[in-house]
């Protein structure tokens, strides 16, 4: 149970708020009383409002500083900030991994965010800042959920796991040198990687764009041990957009899977190749048996363009199995092995461990770098 505690902090001295004082002008940080972390202090630094037509625009930016009340580690923490539910832009979120903070220790969160709020929402606080959730050493997870950031956190804390244990034997077979030149392909491969900028339209499309439309198949890449398998998928594709893309899966482990996602690749027609993030994703009414198939669909249109702004004319997708989680709650990564496919490895990318800890080797040296690991 997660009962909102009635002693709810409510900080409105030291907000930088543009606009003239009002009673509203404050932000909540409302945890449970039985959270297992507590809020020390917080610097409103540049927070400020503006009215824009019968909008209020939040501009948050502020350090929370927690401390970990419980009796266990915390590996990562997600907030949500709200400052209207309903209302789109009224609410963001704020998550992060890779922690390794013991019990009593302080640590900080730093919320950068850009909210929408109606002029007429009523008195009270303009934003409200919740805890989603806390994931353990031991994997275990506190909180409410409802951004689903049990998953994501531990699918990132055992990709954290995973690297750290690659890094370490590199260390210990090749030395620093080693981990030096593990380091520097990670940089490279972070600073060459192409990125897409993707934008959902669940609206139907003007006449001309649907008249250009073709039917393409899906390739995918065979990722080892994949408890899932890709048996088919196809999509419609005009210029730089697809439209309801459609993928068979089939369930090749022995147990009931609930959820997974797939990555795509597209390569353009000068056979570039970028990662478009895990889309689409399986709902949350998945149970998929040993031995069965499942088909996820979309029915939307994704328009695919290069950053800044610059569309992507589509000549090919590819399709691949970034993980998967058993009805049990249990969870399914790439192993470091199977990132060794060249091709593989530039769709998936680092993990947010992997650019932690180059951005360690980076700003602080090798030194520190294996001091670090070496702390796991």
């Amino acid at each position: 149970m997660f009962m909102r505690s009635k002693a709810a902090l409510v900080l409105a001295a030291g907000l930088a708020w543009a606009q003239a004082p009002r009673p509203a002008s404050s932000v909540k940080v409302d945890f449970p009383s039985d959270s297992p972390v507590a809020l020390v202090a917080a610097d409103w630094g540049e927070s400020r409002t503006d009215a824009r037509g019968g909008a209020l625009i939040l501009d948050l930016h502020t350090a929370l500083s927690l401390r970990n009340t419980s009796q266990r580690r915390i590996r990562g923490v997600t907030l949500l900030v709200e400052a209207q539910e309903v209302t789109p832009g009224g609410k963001g979120s704020v998550a992060v991994p890779s922690l390794d903070v013991r019990p009593g220790e302080t640590f900080p969160i730093r919320i950068d965010l850009r909210l929408l709020r109606p002029m007429l929402a009523g008195a009270g606080p303009l934003a409200t800042i919740a805890l989603d959730g806390v994931l353990f050493d031991d994997l275990s997870f506190y909180g409410p959920n409802r951004l689903n950031s049990r998953r994501v956190m531990t699918v990132w804390e055992m990709e954290a796991r995973r690297d750290r244990r690659y890094f370490k034997s590199v260390l210990e077979a090749r030395g620093s040198e080693g981990l030096k030149a593990e380091m520097l392909d990670t940089i490279a491969r972070l600073s060459d990687r192409p990125q897409l900028d993707v934008q959902l339209v669940r609206r139907g499309r003007a006449t001309a764009v649907a008249a250009q439309e073709r039917s393409m198949q899906f390739a995918f890449l065979h990722v080892p041990d994949a408890p899932l398998e890709p048996v088919s998928g196809v999509v419609g594709v005009a210029g730089s957009e697809a439209r309801a893309p459609r993928i068979a899966v089939m369930n090749r482990s022995d147990r009931p899977v609930r959820y997974f996602e797939l990555g795509w690749i597209i390569r353009d027609r000068q056979g570039r190749e970028f990662l478009a993030g895990s889309v689409p994703a399986s709902d949350s009414n998945l149970r998929l048996e040993p031995g069965a198939r499942s088909e996820i669909a979309q029915e939307a249109v994704l328009r695919f363009s290069r950053q800044p702004g610059e569309p992507v004319a589509i000549d090919g997708m590819t399709a691949f199995v970034s993980q998967v989680e058993f009805a049990d709650g249990s969870i399914w990564i790439p192993s470091r092995a199977a990132l060794g496919d060249i091709r593989l490895r530039g769709a998936i990318g680092p993990s947010p461990e992997e650019q932690r800890l180059a951005g360690i080797y980076r700003t602080k040296g090798l030194i520190v770098l294996v001091n670090e690991l070496r702390k796991f």
